[in-house]
């Protein structure tokens, strides 16, 4: 059985015993300084509350809104299924349908505004792409949820990055709870654990992407190596890909998060160098027996023909297998990943909203309907 659930806010930061494990280090090696200083200190679109929920010996992040909706999807569900929404509708090549679709989410998003859709609490919330989650029981995750659920009567309560492939007991103990399931994107999953992951040519396209530093003079760069000096360039890079290639409504990591993420070793940075100019970097971290990304750039101003994204990739995969985890690829470059052997998952958010009234319960029962109806159907059929 599991024990009581503790909440502790900024100011009962002094009172959190952080629990002497793996997990515990690094919980308050990364949350507490974005408790302290705030989180948009370091990530400038996470304008949110910062709270820590402490059960047995796990710490997870919980952080609060009401608004906010200029925020990054990481703690904004109108980002996410509206305005991040219109800017992936080009990927269905469509104009006529894209047109229509924009229109429609157009009109759904403002009456989700009318509706408070970001009047939330999120829990597991470490404010990236990617929530991995520590090992939690389907009872410590209800214990939790019903806490949170306590302290904020008026919020609607999520845990997003839930996929059945990595979390199976977690979303049959929120379903049982009264949970919906709202689909929030399609995952890839690459285990590289064995000598006989992929097919032939999955491996055949891995050995070539390897070979690339080779012909092309870059350097791996070890995490050691990176200094200071490197962080301008890290944003730099990040900045580039993440958001002027894809969208402004993924965080927006600072120099001051890059420098917090390599000092603390929340992220283990590694890059790729050469005559001395940082041209690609991705910082990486494990829990759970799953690695993860979520700093991942290179300089898009050079040719594509140079392979940089290939080279990174290569070097991410080859960290995978040397630690023996699972690599979570989060979404997109579908084709790429599927062609090295990654296999698609689906990945969703448990919401709880049965204790709100129904004007505030409409967008995510139609959520639900839709996108599980609609939604994953269409995004397994254009593997996206």
């Amino acid at each position: 059985m599991s024990g009581r659930v503790f909440l502790y806010n900024r100011e009962k930061l002094h009172q959190v015993e952080w629990p002497d494990t793996e997990d515990g280090r690094y919980a308050r090696a990364y949350l507490e300084p974005l408790m302290v200083q705030g989180a948009s200190g370091f990530i400038p679109n996470a304008e949110t509350e910062l709270l820590l929920a402490r059960l047995d010996d796990l710490v997870l992040p919980v952080t609060v809104n009401y608004a906010e909706y200029g925020n990054s999807y990481v703690c904004s569900p109108y980002t996410h299924y509206v305005r991040y929404a219109k800017q992936e509708l080009s990927l269905l090549q469509s104009p006529l349908l894209e047109k229509g679709l924009t229109l429609l989410l157009d009109g759904l998003g403002g009456l989700m505004m009318r509706s408070h859709i970001n009047r939330v609490v999120h829990i597991n919330n470490w404010l990236l792409s990617t929530n991995l989650f520590p090992r939690m029981s389907g009872e410590q995750a209800a214990a939790v949820l019903q806490a949170v659920r306590e302290q904020f009567p008026e919020h609607t309560v999520i845990m997003r990055s839930l996929s059945p492939a990595l979390h199976k007991e977690l979303l049959e103990a929120l379903r049982t709870e009264g949970c919906k399931l709202v689909p929030s994107r399609q995952i890839y999953l690459f285990q590289a654990g064995g000598p006989d992951f992929g097919n032939a040519k999955a491996r055949w396209l891995l050995k070539r992407d390897g070979e690339l530093m080779a012909k092309t003079g870059y350097s791996f760069v070890p995490g050691e190596a990176i200094t200071e000096a490197d962080y301008p360039r890290i944003a730099e890079l990040y900045k580039l890909l993440y958001l002027d290639k894809y969208s402004y409504d993924n965080p927006q990591f600072t120099e001051a998060f890059i420098a917090l993420a390599h000092r603390t070793g929340a992220l283990t940075l590694y890059g790729l160098r050469k005559d001395g100019r940082l041209d690609a970097v991705m910082g990486y971290f494990c829990r759970n027996g799953v690695m993860t990304t979520p700093l991942f750039g290179y300089d898009t101003v050079l040719p594509q023909s140079v392979g940089l994204y290939r080279m990174l990739s290569a070097c991410l995969i080859r960290q995978a297998r040397e630690a023996g985890v699972l690599l979570h690829e989060s979404a997109g470059a579908a084709q790429f990943k599927r062609n090295r052997g990654a296999v698609a998952d689906f990945e969703y958010s448990a919401v709880f909203d049965r204790h709100l009234p129904p004007g505030r319960r409409w967008c995510w029962t139609l959520l639900e309907q839709l996108l599980n109806r609609v939604g994953v159907p269409l995004m397994r059929k254009l593997k996206l």
